[in-house]
């Protein structure tokens, strides 16, 4: 049996797939009691009781969100307001903002976009949100980082020099000549710069140092893991931000296009550690991302390899592995691995040593919207596949079959 490993709840409003509660969903819901669905805008009549809570003025009937987001439209930043809901959630809201909205003053598009997010939101989510806020504010507030170039993007000094002249050169084949695929859907390469990994590791390592001391008790990263850090947590969300958008992404976009490679637009970065007193393995599980980016980042040890066993869909998470997808990997720093969230796997155990890995799970809120409307999951999902080709298999031989008889009913 295979185990999901999400983040922890409160995460689940720091990234866009909010957008799955506010958009074609809960939409059509309210469309079919009212109304109807056209041109990518509910229409229909709702009294103003109906559409707004205590205290809240409910937009025009005629500004609700589109269906389909505007990806021509770039959305404006919001780190610098003091909002109800994190930035980024009114960043990638924007895109779905009616096309009156999207020439509005920035201060005009918040209110808008509070009042949807109001509206959707139960309370006990906003209080959980606004609890996860404070947490992050308070351990940026107190924690004095160590290494401070490291929450900003250095790509000169982060990335080997292969790495970032395939991304400069933007290509297939320029990704490829760095790249290697040693089982279908899984890639790796070489990415971070020794010290890099040492700075790194010297930050978390600060960190934990500064939340024992101060008696400070911190989130895991997911479920499975009991040890490491999230790393969004105490300032380095923004790197992280910029290296998922000009790092991973446009390899994404090559290799992971049919899971929404090209529409990441959010992430959860964190740290994993395995050794004596710390994790030791990790369970068969899927991720809660469409791409998933793991390097190692050191340090002295054995075992830890990752074992993968074939790409599936929530249908098929639990049906066995075909003898091409089984596949063992092993860390070495500096390296990464990027694969899909999907992609069943697990890691063996660490038999001595320390070992630290960092984990960026970068997500598509555009492809989560659709992936619930779709049943056919053939293009990715292995399962899938192999039944798409039975049945094919099956069509063919019973239209050869029939052609045979109707032959030999002419004949005779």
């Amino acid at each position: 049996m295979f185990t999901n490993a999400p983040s922890k709840a409160l995460n689940f409003f720091e990234f866009p797939s909010l957008l799955l509660t506010m958009s074609s969903g809960d939409r059509r819901d309210a469309a079919a009691a009212t109304g109807e669905v056209k041109n990518g805008i509910v229409s229909g009549e709702l009294s103003q009781r109906q559409l707004q809570p205590a205290g809240v003025v409910a937009p025009n009937q005629n500004q609700r969100l589109r269906l389909n987001p505007n990806k021509d439209h770039k959305p404006e930043s919001y780190e610098d307001l003091q909002l109800d809901f994190s930035p980024s959630i009114f960043s990638s809201l924007e895109r779905y903002l009616p096309p009156t909205m999207l020439g509005a003053n920035r201060d005009e598009k918040v209110k808008f976009m509070r009042e949807i997010l109001l509206k959707y939101l139960p309370q006990g989510e906003r209080t959980r949100a606004l609890r996860h806020r404070e947490y992050r504010q308070k351990i940026i507030s107190n924690y004095q980082p160590l290494h401070r170039e490291l929450y900003t993007m250095h790509p000169a000094n982060f990335f080997v020099a292969p790495f970032l002249k395939a991304i400069g050169d933007n290509t297939e084949d320029s990704f490829r000549s760095i790249i290697s695929e040693p089982s279908p859907g899984v890639f790796t390469f070489e990415m971070l710069q020794p010290r890099f990994c040492e700075l790194v590791l010297a930050e978390v390592e600060s960190f934990e140092k500064w939340v024992n001391e101060s008696n400070f008790r911190i989130m895991r990263p997911n479920t499975m893991n009991k040890y490491g850090a999230v790393l969004d947590d105490f300032g380095l969300e923004t790197m992280l931000d910029k290296l998922m958008e000009s790092f991973i992404r446009p390899l994404s976009k090559v290799f992971f296009l049919e899971v929404g490679g090209s529409t990441l637009d959010s992430h959860h970065g964190f740290v994993v550690e395995y050794g004596k007193d710390r994790d030791v393995d990790l369970g068969f599980h899927v991720d809660d991302s469409e791409v998933t980016l793991n390097v190692c980042l050191g340090k002295q040890f054995t075992g830890g390899e990752l074992f993968f066993r074939g790409t599936r869909c929530e249908k098929h998470v639990n049906t066995g592995s075909q003898a091409e997808e089984i596949f063992d990997y092993s860390h070495v720093p500096g390296r990464a691995v990027l694969h899909r969230g999907r992609h069943r796997h697990g890691a063996r155990a660490t038999t001595s040593g320390h070992r630290v890995n960092l984990l960026l799970w970068c997500r598509s809120s555009v492809f989560r919207e659709m992936k619930r409307y779709q049943k056919d999951f053939s293009n990715w999902c292995g399962e899938c596949f192999r039944e798409k080709k039975e049945r094919q298999r099956l069509s063919i031989a019973a239209t050869k079959s029939e052609l045979l008889r109707r032959d030999a009913e002419s004949t005779t």
